[in-house]
């Protein structure tokens, strides 16, 4: 070991991370006013500065020791990955005038207005591409690297930030990407060679690490956190043994110099499952580094062999046993028992942690509103029986404090605390709607033909028939953007100022003219745009049975986007139709085929805080039932096309190829049962957004949707030679409109996607479309962006005609 001195543990327990989007999302708000304008830089940092400062302060009043590390430092503006392309300096060519800009911070080589540009893009200059950070519905940014990328440290922020708090008189722990998992997270820049592997400039990072640790243990801080969550995954661009030997390099170098002159100590965080495969284990790898600390995933990785890992020695292990991944309450004695048995494990020293960080989840469980009783619960006022069953990031901080308070002074010290937890465990065990014999009984009876439909060249021509639609047909993937007006229509009729027929009145004006907007653009297939629904989940979960939703449950979903996930608590049934009185006003208005629009079971598991006490498959199938009688009734209304959105679907796939085919099979039989109920000549679509599609293209065909539209914009068409090289044959729309980005993008700039999709399968099964849904843009942006993408098809019929 280069040790030269001991670092402390984390005696009082430490959590991975925080929300840092701010109790009341004051970071959005902030962010959105500079991107607007209407806010200075220095008037961002002093709202950020503020938001870090109070979580610093929560954090110790919840039970963290402002002494030694155990707070983290885990902000960001926008995203942790494109922070450490910020720090490392690798910000692609196209966005080189930015470097060096006279309003940058000292110590950055981008201004705040720089960097985000970078995530979001500008004018030509497309933004990094987006997808999702392994199985949450967290979006990171894609670095891009190349051979010739140039790597510095290009910020110091990590250093200014814990300087900031150490100066509020608390002492954090950085968290940092981890040099492994953000090589293997990057893709190869457009002018890198074939076979070129971001890994292999794994020597010219480490040393931007390594003087970043040397300015961190100048100022003082005892831990430095780096996050290396890719160890939990196989699924990766290079054989898991190359990239062990890449962490043995990478953290070789970073522990040449001691502890506390040259570097702090280093925790390694492995967030997102256990690090041992069949065919290796990194753990091993780890133990035989000369790292302080390693952080454990218990909740979704398995104990470890404590005969197996003697390099743990001389380490800190932090077990991760308390979920940052969910919301439900810790059983507590279960917990102290995972902790029991890892006593034995040899580590120097063992500390109580979450699972991941709690960015993950909301606040606070104090900040919702209870009903009464459970009889009086409805819209976001909560069933009482939920605030026992809870717990959010403040409530998983006092779990992890209240454990490490039982492993240093034993059981009887939390006696009081075991035993409350104990009794919310079995208080929602037993509670009522936790098992609906009618809803288990529907799903135990269900046989084959209810996942199958009739062959889809069959199907094709009955819809062709039925639809009449021109070739490379032209829609939107469903929602419209939200504006002002109807939001503030919707939270009126939230607090009772709004009468409902009001309120109803107001959405069916603002149909109306979504539908005649559309028809003027020259769209094919229309939508109603969505304005009465809130979120795509919330929508369904508040109309549901077994689910409730939160008031001020915010979690960051990408850059400023935040979302309320619902709360699945108990079993799903469909009480009354959901969606078909407003698809059937649409198509009272156009001619024009009107598509109906739900989201399907995946991703309304994947988007909702779901149940832990019984397989995913069992609770997807009793959602895929719920949504089953809905097509049938918007079938019954004359919808002739419905889509059923799964842009989840490759997001809940298992960081282990082991888990994958389990996964697949229940994921799309669910999708198949909500579906296969409807009639041949009915168009059934579904919707898939940013994420590597490379794993689940069978999954993909497999669903036997008639129409999938994919995101294909950022990357460039990737999928497309991926779909036609795995023989799909249906009809795809490969989206050639970046929603995620303020840019309009050119007749020119679509006409090119487009003619690559046609160019790579069969014109006659694409579809023109955007990426994903419009919700999040203004129609300052919508409106030309959606006239080029007409404009861009025309230009594509020609040449195929």
């Amino acid at each position: 070991m280069t040790t030269t001195t001991t670092p402390t543990p984390f005696a009082g327990g430490t959590v991975l991370g925080y929300p840092r989007i701010g109790r009341r999302r004051e970071l959005k708000k902030a962010v959105e006013a500079f991107w607007a304008g209407t806010t200075s830089a220095d008037e961002l940092e002093a709202t950020a500065a503020q938001i870090r400062l109070a979580t610093l302060r929560r954090l110790v009043e919840l039970g963290l020791d402002p002494t030694d590390g155990s707070v983290p430092g885990s902000f960001s503006y926008y995203d942790q990955v494109l922070d450490a392309s910020a720090l490392l300096g690798a910000v692609p060519t196209r966005f080189a005038s930015l470097v060096g800009a006279d309003d940058a911070p000292a110590g950055d080589a981008l201004s705040l207005a720089g960097y985000f540009t970078v995530a979001r893009g500008q004018g030509d200059r497309a933004p990094l591409e987006m997808t999702k950070w392994f199985d949450t519905n967290y979006h990171y940014l894609v670095p891009e690297i190349g051979p010739d990328t140039a790597f510095s440290l290009a910020s110091d922020r990590v250093v200014r930030e814990f300087v900031e708090a150490r100066d509020a008189g608390v002492v954090t722990r950085p968290v940092v990407v981890g040099p492994v998992t953000y090589l293997l997270l990057a893709k190869a820049a457009d002018d890198a060679p074939a076979g070129f592997s971001p890994l292999s400039r794994l020597e010219d990072v480490v040393p931007v690490y390594v003087e970043l640790l040397r300015r961190l243990a100048a100022e003082g801080a005892p831990w430095v956190q780096l996050d290396e969550p890719i160890l939990t995954s196989d699924s990766i661009d290079v054989p898991v043994a190359e990239a062990l030997a890449a962490v043995t390099t990478a953290y070789g170098a970073l522990t040449t110099a001691p502890v506390g002159a040259g570097r702090p100590a280093i925790l390694v965080a492995t967030p997102f499952g256990g690090l041992a495969t069949q065919d290796a284990d990194a753990l091993s790898t780890l133990a035989a580094t000369d790292v302080e600390g390693v952080a454990l995933d218990l909740v979704k990785g398995s104990l470890p062999d404590a005969a197996t890992y003697p390099g743990l020695a001389g380490k800190t292990v932090v077990a991760g046993v308390v979920d940052g991944h969910n919301v439900w309450r810790a059983d507590l004695a279960a917990k102290l028992d995972v902790l029991d048995g890892l006593a034995a494990l040899g580590a120097g020293a063992l500390a109580v942690g979450t699972s991941t960080s709690l960015q993950h989840v909301p606040h606070d469980v104090d900040d919702e509103t209870y009903a009464a009783t459970s009889a009086e619960a409805s819209g976001t006022t909560l069933d009482p029986r939920l605030r026992e069953w809870l717990a959010f990031a403040d409530q998983k901080v006092v779990e992890v404090a209240t454990l490490a308070r039982g492993l240093a002074q034993g059981r009887a010290a939390v006696t009081a605390e075991v035993d409350a937890a104990t009794a919310a465990v079995t208080s929602r065990a037993t509670a009522a709607g936790v098992v609906v014999p009618a809803v288990r009984e529907r799903a135990a009876a269900l046989t084959e033909a209810d996942f199958t439909r009739a062959a889809y060249a069959e199907r094709a021509a009955a819809q062709q028939a039925a639809l009449d639609l021109p070739p490379l047909p032209t829609t939107t993937i469903g929602s419209f953007p939200q504006t002002p007006e109807i939001r503030r229509a919707r939270a009126l009729n939230a607090r009772g100022a709004l009468a409902d027929a009001d309120y109803a009145q107001q959405m069916q004006d603002e149909i109306r003219r979504v539908v005649a907007l559309q028809e003027e653009i020259g769209l094919d297939v229309l939508v109603h745009g969505e304005p009465e629904r809130n979120d795509m989940v919330q929508y369904f979960a508040e109309l549901l049975d077994g689910f409730a939703v939160t008031a001020n449950g915010w979690v960051q979903s990408y850059g400023s986007r935040c979302v309320r996930p619902p709360i699945l608590w108990g079993d799903v049934a469909r009480p009354a139709p959901m969606t078909v009185e407003w698809s059937a006003f649409t198509a009272s208005l156009t001619d024009k085929p009107v598509k109906g629009m739900l989201t399907g079971p995946v991703t309304i598991l994947a988007w909702s805080f779901v149940r832990d006490d019984q397989p995913l498959g069992d609770t997807a199938n009793q959602v895929g039932l719920a949504l089953r009688d809905e097509l049938a009734d918007l079938e019954a209304a004359g919808i002739g096309i419905i889509q059923v959105d799964e842009p989840a679907l490759r997001e809940l796939l298992p960081l282990r190829q082991a888990d994958h085919a389990a996964y697949l099979d229940w994921s799309v039989r669910s999708f198949r049962l909500a579906t296969s109920g409807v009639r041949t000549e009915t168009q059934v679509h579904t919707h898939l957004c940013y994420s590597e599609f490379g794993e689940v293209i069978g999954a993909i065909d497999g669903l036997d949707a008639d129409v999938t539209s994919v995101e294909a914009a950022r990357s460039r068409m990737e999928i497309v030679p991926e779909l036609r090289d795995a023989g799909y044959s249906r009809g795809i729309g490969p989206g050639v409109y970046d929603i995620h980005s303020p840019r309009v993008p050119s007749v020119e700039e679509q006409t090119e996607l487009l003619a690559l999709a046609v160019g790579s399968i069969d014109p006659r099964v694409v579809w023109a479309n955007p990426d994903c849904g419009l919700k999040t843009r203004r129609y300052e942006e919508t409106v030309p962006s959606l006239e080029n993408l007409v404009a861009a098809t025309r230009a594509v019929r020609a040449t195929l005609a």
